[in-house]
Formats: structure tokens, C-alpha cells, sequence
């Protein structure tokens, strides 16, 4: 354990962030898991209501520092490509 008070400091808010960016990350694979599971269940409309939704949750990980842009990038590529190839 940390004995000096910036180090201790340091800790917490290390702790802060790591669980931050865990939640935000928890969103974003649930809202893939959703645009997978409307592509399963062969509901286009569906499909690309979750596609919208989880590229907009995607992209606001990206811009807080949780994702790298170029993952982001292949992350909603993937996904749209995935619901158009549906049809």
C-alpha cells in the first residue's frame, strides 16, 4: 500500500477511471450483442435501429479515450456490413 499521499491519490483515481471505462465498454458489447441478435433473428428494421444506436454508443466511447479510433472504425464496419449483407 501506497505510504505517500499523491501515490495514494493516484490509486483512487486509477480505480475511478478503470471502472468508468468498464461500464462504457459493458455498453458497448451489449449494444453489439443486440445488432447480432436482430441480424439472428432476421429483423431488418431491428437490425438497423440497433446498428444506429450502437454506433452512436461506440463512437462516444472513442471520443472519451476508452476505444482507439481505428478499432471503433472496424467495430461499426463490421456491424454494417453484417445488417446489409441481411437482404
Amino acid at each position: 500500500m501506497a505510504n505517500i499521499k499523491s501515490a495514494k491519490k493516484r490509486i483512487l483515481v486509477a480505480q475511478t477511471r478503470a471502472d468508468r471505462n468498464k461500464a462504457i465498454k459493458s455498453g458497448v458489447k451489449t449494444a453489439i450483442k443486440k445488432v447480432y441478435a436482430a441480424i439472428d433473428a432476421n429483423d431488418k428494421e431491428a437490425a438497423a435501429a440497433a446498428l444506429l444506436n450502437a454506433t452512436s454508443v461506440i463512437d462516444k466511447a472513442t471520443s472519451k479515450g476508452v476505444y482507439h479510433k481505428n478499432y471503433a472504425s472496424r467495430k461499426v464496419s463490421r456491424l454494417s456490413k453484417a445488417v446489409n449483407e441481411m437482404a
